[in-house]
């Protein structure tokens, strides 16, 4: 009896101090990846604050977008949805396929506001296209929500199916847009389709490109036109075409993407992560790209990629990607959130947290993926 008591109280005070669904608790200040957040595409915004607001495609119950908050990148709070498409500005189709297609939402600390650029499926669309995709930006006073469309249509029309948005917001004072035109509808020339070709497999490869444009200061539009940025490898004697077209030699899909870039700035040079294969396949992958402008040209590093699947080295972790950057609460330690895929989650995706860093000569490393425990630093 007295054991029966004992157990009654002690899982009384777990459902008091974790209620279920609201928030979890990993070690005290150590984790383990992946986390229990099943989003992919992750979005991490430190907020002058110092609290952490995350945000990512999926984990909403309706159309939109969901959020989590913490403190110490450690234990996690379930915000709910913070964004819903059905709100008074809503430009989206919500009955398109992929029910309207939700993905991608960053958030940015603005002015005193908080603005979330996303990827959904426009209701404009004359050509019944199945994918078109256009980016939007909602608005709200608080990282929790609720965030309304700041316009009844997308940023821009650039007259292709876009997904992917990233914001850098220049010392200079310029806003930049980054996003990545999608593959539908745009097969492109290359050593890799002629091989694919030849072996039968596919009559066409498409690409995706990412691109970069300058933004209004009020997002109402973009200055100038987008700039291509980055694209998979022509020759296959690239050193960048191996890994980038793994997607087409392994015969998963005659796809080849370059997409879910985020850029910031270490001193004079701007950094640009991006993602390449099949987003839902074990060969996705992350590389990076230098330039001394926003608007680049942009190289791409020599030791790429820089986080990609570790199963053949033993690991359980494949479909590494879309990643977002943030930094511990101390500040001290810079750090890849991203999304991957493990043989226990199958191909749910769940979200990762690693240590990366800088070199001193410049190139650009990430610790992981890791499963095992470890701490982040912490505030003072």
């Amino acid at each position: 009896m007295k054991r029966t008591i004992k157990l009654a109280l002690a899982v009384s005070l777990l459902a008091f101090l974790f209620p279920s669904g609201k928030s979890f608790a990993q070690q005290g200040t150590s984790y383990k990846n992946p986390l229990p957040v099943k989003f992919g595409d992750p979005y991490v915004l430190r907020t002058k604050g110092n609290k952490y607001y995350m945000y990512g495609t999926g984990g909403a119950a309706k159309n939109g977008f969901a959020a989590y908050s913490s403190t110490d990148l450690v234990n996690w709070k379930d915000e709910g949805q913070v964004f819903y498409a059905s709100n008074p500005n809503g430009w989206s189709d919500s009955t398109a396929a992929w029910n309207g297609a939700y993905w991608a939402p960053e958030v940015y600390e603005h002015k005193g506001k908080y603005y979330m650029f996303y990827s959904a499926q426009w209701k404009d669309n004359p050509g019944k296209d199945l994918e078109n995709f256009r980016i939007g930006v909602a608005v709200a006073d608080q990282p929790t929500g609720p965030f309304i469309d700041l316009y009844s249509k997308p940023v821009f029309d650039p007259g292709y199916p876009v997904i992917d948005a990233n914001v850098l917001f220049d010392k200079s004072g310029r806003v930049f847009l980054y996003y990545s035109r999608c593959c539908y509808k745009h097969p492109v020339e290359s050593e890799v389709a002629d091989w694919a070709r030849k072996q039968g497999w596919y009559d066409a490869i498409e690409e995706s490109w990412v691109y970069g444009v300058e933004l209004k200061p009020d997002f109402s539009g973009v200055i100038g036109a987008p700039v291509l940025l980055l694209r998979p490898p022509v020759k296959m004697d690239d050193k960048q075409a191996e890994w980038e077209s793994r997607s087409v030699t392994s015969k998963e899909v005659n796809r080849r993407w370059t997409e879910g870039s985020v850029i910031f700035k270490k001193g004079d040079t701007y950094y640009m992560m991006y993602s390449a294969n099949y987003f839902g396949g074990k060969n996705y992958a992350v590389g990076y790209a230098t330039s001394k402008s926003p608007l680049g040209p942009f190289t791409k590093a020599a030791n790429n990629p820089v986080l990609q699947k570790n199963t053949d080295k033993g690991g359980v972790v494949t479909g590494t990607g879309h990643n977002s950057v943030t930094y511990s609460p101390d500040g001290k330690e810079m750090l890849c959130v991203y999304h991957a895929r493990t043989t226990a989650t199958g191909d749910e995706r769940v979200v990762f947290i690693d240590r990366m860093k800088i070199l001193k000569n410049g190139t650009l490393v990430v610790e992981g993926p890791t499963t095992t425990a470890q701490s982040i630093s912490a505030g003072k």
